[in-house]
């Protein structure tokens, strides 16, 4: 069979180096082979857009929604709309319109925001009566207010006016309050949404713009409502579709009317990294409902060292943040703590403020003692040594005595800066590069547990 095979491959070959002979005699040249160049598909903007983390696509939208270029839902999905308010704004600069930002596009357009974000003041807060989460611009409406049924926050003039409205409604859907909201006096509606879990409303009241968004849980209904003049229109109408996004009438772990009290615990977070890694104590962090971060809005944790009780938790779509400059060495005696105590203990502040504290060998193990014990909220404090350097992360823990737990006193430990860059490498943060101001790097975590 083989030597079949090997007389049939130098037949093959006779044949054709016979027809190339005679080519050659004949002078008749062979047809060339025709060949059609395979072009890779262009990527398209959307691809561009797609192919970014989810919360830089969030973190884009929020830009543009400030900028005045989106006036979308910031979900962080793609759309048509997406991409032609990046083109928007390329063109107001006088650029390519080409549907996808470059990296100095891209600073500007950040830069653009959070300075707009800064001249209104915007803040994520948790209302204290609703446990509602939403944002506002506090200089815009610097007088507050709040009863049993909601708050009001309102402009020195009352140009502008944000309410959150709750009640009690049997059997409620979004259809039927939809109805109701279109029908109160005075109002002219120019848009409307109805989702099964919620709805939205704009048009005119009166002489003012106004923006409704509203839905229930059970029996419980709220509302958040957006008053505006039409002459503030240009600085009001980034700000609400901001909101719109922003509020969260039942966040998880909310405080709801008739529900049992949550148990609320208070530590400090490092800002790691300028998108918003922070680096907490585990123990404080550990069965939470819910991570807030005061100011920002809710974290999620994404990594622990039960070793050593540290915590990296992510705080998603943040603009502003200052983080600590971790380059260090562990201080061999003194050292100075940064962090927030709770509110108990500042007359309900929320000001960080340095303590001192000595540090000693402790009987093992690679933590550090540290005395005296800072105040409760200090649990994930920065420590500097003598020369502003990085030293580690303060953490608080009840000390094991005999008597009620209650009444057990807190011993602190310092974990040091080795272990603490050892456990941000390992989850992918470079903390090397950052500020020496540790006042400015800072924030105050909070847990609500069950």
């Amino acid at each position: 069979m083989r030597s079949v095979l090997t007389a049939t491959l130098m037949i093959v070959a006779a044949a054709v180096s016979a027809q190339a002979q005679t080519a050659a005699v004949t002078g008749v040249k062979p047809k060339p082979v025709t060949t059609v160049p395979v072009r890779p598909a262009l990527q398209t903007p959307a691809d561009t857009a797609n192919a970014m983390a989810q919360n830089e696509r969030l973190a884009l939208q929020s830009d543009l929604a400030w900028v005045g270029q989106y006036n979308g839902a910031i979900t962080g999905e793609v759309s048509d709309r997406m991409v032609a308010a990046i083109k928007e704004f390329q063109k107001e600069r006088g650029g390519r319109q080409t549907g996808a930002l470059n990296p100095q596009e891209r600073g500007v357009l950040a830069e653009t925001a959070k300075r707009r974000q800064d001249n209104v003041g915007w803040k994520i807060i948790t209302d204290a009566g609703t446990g509602a989460r939403l944002g506002i611009p506090t200089k815009l409406v610097p007088q507050q207010s709040s009863d049993a049924n909601g708050a009001k926050w309102t402009s020195p003039t009352g140009t502008i006016q944000i309410q959150l409205v709750r009640r009690k409604e049997a059997n409620p859907t979004t259809a039927k309050l939809a109805e109701r909201e279109r029908k109160e006096p005075g109002r002219n509606i120019d848009y409307t949404v109805v989702k099964p879990d919620f709805f939205v409303l704009s048009g005119l009241q009166g002489l003012k713009k106004f923006y409704l968004r509203g839905t229930f849980k059970g029996d419980e209904v709220r509302i958040l409502t957006i008053l505006y003049d039409q002459a503030t229109e240009n600085t009001v109408e980034p700000v609400v579709i901001a909101m719109s996004s922003a509020f969260n009438p039942f966040p998880s772990g909310a405080l709801i009317a008739g529900a049992p009290p949550k148990t609320v615990e208070y530590g400090t977070a490092i800002v790691v990294s300028d998108d918003g890694a922070l680096l907490a104590d585990r123990q404080v962090t550990d069965g939470c409902l819910a991570i807030t971060i005061a100011g920002y809005g809710n974290a999620d944790r994404v990594a622990e060292d039960k070793d050593h009780d540290l915590a990296l938790l992510r705080l998603y779509g943040a603009r502003g943040l200052k983080p600590l400059n971790l380059a260090g060495d562990t201080a061999k005696s003194a050292i100075e703590l940064t962090g927030i105590a709770d509110p108990q203990n500042q007359g309900g502040g929320s000001a960080a403020s340095s303590v001192k504290a000595a540090v000693a060998q402790t009987g093992g193990g690679s933590d550090l003692a540290l005395s005296p014990a800072p105040a409760i909220g200090f649990s994930g404090a920065a420590a500097l040594d003598t020369d502003g350097k990085f030293a580690g992360i303060a953490l608080l823990k009840p000390a094991v005595v005999a008597g009620p737990p209650n009444a057990a006193p807190m011993q602190a430990v310092l974990v040091p800066a080795d272990t603490v860059r050892g456990f941000l490498k390992t989850n992918g943060v470079d903390a090397a590069n950052g500020a020496a101001d540790a006042k400015a790097s800072v924030v105050r975590v909070i847990c609500v547990r069950k």
